[in-house]
């Protein structure tokens, strides 16, 4: 399974895992992959406590964070956090924190208190991910940024490859891949449909060959519902230089979700995600749950653009994270297509293992239908 970015990176196998816990982070990185933890919704302050820990649990082991500049963004060209985000508070209109408010309180969501508020601005802006990605150049071990929507500012690119570490960027089309590579991305992470969070359209077994095909020789990660091995033999099959998975790292022992939303996960099938704008503004796939048909609903008002729709969501987000249960039918539930085989708790090592297990007996499966000269 060993691939080029596995000697450049120094990890054993070519399995990025994004996500948003630290301790999954570091127990992926100390069991052979590469963790990448998601900053979105951390300020600088709270990364770098994050940042020193996965430090002094990762061992020698490097691991990464992923950061959100959208391409297109309301308020873009304003890099001053506070500035913007009275700017962004201004424009939301009342209309949408009511009705956001109303399904909380139908469900008896309580509010947070007082010393909890916090910022509604916390990523899906340069302004918020610029000091983000100065927070994690001043750790040697993060050896990769990766952005999640769009391609990242040219100066953001220049100032990390300035610092010695590689960029990665996601994308859901061929023409965004080939942007990535315009700008001098390193790694270009196709994702496909079937995905978490923010995703497009097309599958991934028609995306990954056509973007592999399209930056050569710049290496693809593929992306989009993987959670088995033999799905990354098939990527490295089709000339892939490794996978990027996350929604299979929301059910390990290490992570950090409240049993309520476990059980959510653990429940679902294939069947029932949806791509819906309704948190975060951009087509985003997560469970089907209240929520997301409260949006859809002809009463419902239209989602705003990002980072508005996010700053209208976040005390949602935050208190039904806090608040599981009475949420449990409201929740932000992001996770790809492969939830339905999400079924059991295990140690990261394990799915690790798991995960190359399988790969190579699906090689050996391959290479039995080769016929012996």
């Amino acid at each position: 399974m060993r691939t080029e970015l596995c000697d450049k990176l120094g990890i054993e196998f070519p399995i990025f895992a994004f996500t948003h816990c630290r301790d999954v982070v570091a127990a992926v990185s100390q069991a052979g992959g590469f963790g990448v933890l998601g900053a979105v919704g951390f300020s600088p302050e709270q990364l770098e406590i994050e940042l020193k820990w996965i430090d002094e649990h990762v061992g020698d082991k490097p691991y990464g964070i992923d950061i959100v500049i959208p391409g297109k963004y309301e308020g873009m060209g304003e890099l001053d956090p506070e500035k913007l985000e009275e700017q962004l508070r201004a424009a939301i209109p009342q209309q949408h924190r009511e009705f956001v408010q109303k399904l909380l309180a139908d469900k008896g969501v309580p509010e947070l208190p007082p010393e909890d508020k916090h910022h509604e601005l916390l990523g899906w802006t340069a302004a918020t991910a610029n000091p983000q990605v100065e927070c994690a150049l001043k750790h040697e071990k993060v050896k990769l940024i990766a952005n999640a929507l769009g391609t990242p500012p040219a100066d953001v690119i220049e100032h990390i490859h300035e610092a010695g570490r590689l960029v990665a960027a996601l994308c859901g089309r061929p023409h965004q891949a080939l942007a990535h590579k315009k700008a001098g991305i390193d790694i270009i992470i196709a994702q496909g449909t079937e995905g978490g969070g923010h995703t497009g359209d097309i599958g991934s077994l028609v995306l990954w060959p056509e973007v592999i095909d399209a930056v050569a020789p710049t290496p693809v990660l593929a992306a989009g519902g993987i959670g088995t091995g033999r799905q990354i033999a098939a990527a490295l099959g089709m000339g892939a230089q490794g996978v990027w998975t996350g929604s299979i790292w929301l059910t390990v022992e290490e992570a950090e979700a409240p049993p309520a939303q476990l059980e959510s996960y653990m429940a679902a099938t294939c069947n029932d995600t949806v791509r819906s704008r309704s948190w975060t503004g951009k087509p985003c796939r997560m469970l089907r749950n209240e929520w997301t048909e409260a949006w859809e609903r002809d009463d419902a008002p239209e989602p705003l653009g990002m980072p508005l729709q996010g700053m209208v969501t976040m005390d949602a987000i935050t208190r039904g994270h806090r608040y599981a249960k009475p949420a449990k039918d409201i929740q932000f539930n992001p996770v790809g297509q492969i939830v339905g085989q999400m079924n059991d708790i295990k140690p990261v090592r394990e799915v690790i293992y798991a995960l190359a297990e399988e790969y190579f007996e699906t090689v050996e499966r391959l290479q039995s239908l080769t016929p012996s000269e």
